[in-house]
């Protein structure tokens, strides 16, 4: 296993951000002919190339095929503080004949799970960039400035935030009130148990030339992600931070260390979910059944790739034992 996991952590740690590949047969668009194309096609994707070998952020990866031009496949890191944290999104984009007067094409690898207003089950994307959501002035498509690099930081950013219910039209109205807001996390909640389902997708079938980001990804990030799923099942909002263990024993020794059990109380986080009655949250009890079969679902995936999940595996065979007579 220690040799598995040495293999993983070297292809991880040297996995390109940006890169050409020779075959794009797993591709979405891969039987979709692009045309006839000129020099000044070749030219401005080219451009676009330069731009994402020099200037992508850290959380999104690339591939390009010289055969294939007009193909594309990219990967992005959901943010940290969102729903999406730590989870892999994987987009399919064609530049068509017409590029760049006319925008990429895109489309969203959602494995029939719409886990965003603006990501749908069928892989739609809705971008104002992209022509297929509503938009003015600068927030449009403009050939001679918008790019690749620019689109996919725009679905990193304004796609995949902190509270996406609030992206379906009209409903930012909601953002103010009382009900929006309870709202936006039931939303939250639905999309992290979407989100976890993702990554089991990706792990199970990584898409084409990526596999090595798959498994050094979650090999990485495996015991914050369980860690996140057993916080937000104690109650706390999705996307919340979640405490460091080192940092919890410690609050737990200093509470001790006062001696009065009104010193040593447990203190309610701003970031819990309030579950009691009348406080305007009630979580249904379906989310905690469901992120108790995800979260033993991503144990064994995670397990699989060398991921630390020590602590989880010895409270798992803890609850197994029989208890002492």
């Amino acid at each position: 296993m220690s040799e598995i996991e040495d293999e993983i952590g070297k292809k991880y740690k040297f996995f390109k951000q940006f890169d050409t590949v020779e075959d794009f047969s797993d591709h979405h668009y891969a039987n979709k002919p692009v045309g006839k194309t000129g020099k000044e096609w070749t030219k401005r994707i080219q451009h676009d190339w330069k731009l994402l070998e020099n200037d992508l952020p850290a959380s999104i990866y690339v591939r390009v095929s010289e055969n294939r031009m007009d193909l594309l496949r990219a990967v992005m890191i959901g943010p940290q503080g969102t729903p999406y944290h730590d989870g892999l999104f994987f987009f399919d984009a064609q530049f068509p004949a017409s590029y760049p007067a006319s925008p990429p094409i895109v489309y969203y690898h959602s494995g029939g799970l719409r886990l965003n207003p603006n990501l749908y089950a069928c892989g739609k994307v809705c971008l104002s960039l992209l022509g297929t959501w509503e938009g003015h002035g600068c927030e449009k498509w403009n050939s001679a400035h918008s790019t690749m690099l620019q689109v996919l930081i725009s679905i990193q950013a304004l796609v995949l935030n902190e509270k996406p219910y609030f992206n379906e039209p009209g409903y930012e109205t909601y953002a103010n009130n009382a009900s929006g807001q309870r709202t936006a996390l039931e939303y939250n909640d639905t999309t992290f148990q979407y989100s976890c389902r993702t990554m089991l997708y990706s792990l199970r079938r990584a898409p084409q030339h990526f596999e090595d980001l798959v498994a050094g990804h979650f090999r990485e990030r495996g015991r914050a992600i369980l860690a996140a799923c057993k916080y937000y099942m104690e109650g706390n909002k999705v996307g919340s931070i979640v405490p460091d263990e080192d940092d919890e024993d410690k609050e737990l020794e200093s509470a001790n260390a006062e001696g009065s059990s009104s010193s040593s109380a447990v203190k309610p986080k701003n970031n819990q979910v309030d579950l009691r009655a009348g406080a305007g949250v009630v979580r249904p009890a379906s989310f905690k059944t469901n992120m108790e079969v995800l979260f033993e679902e991503l144990l064994m995936e995670f397990n699989v790739k060398g991921a630390d999940t020590k602590k989880f595996c010895a409270v798992k065979l803890k609850k197994s034992q029989p208890a002492a007579a």
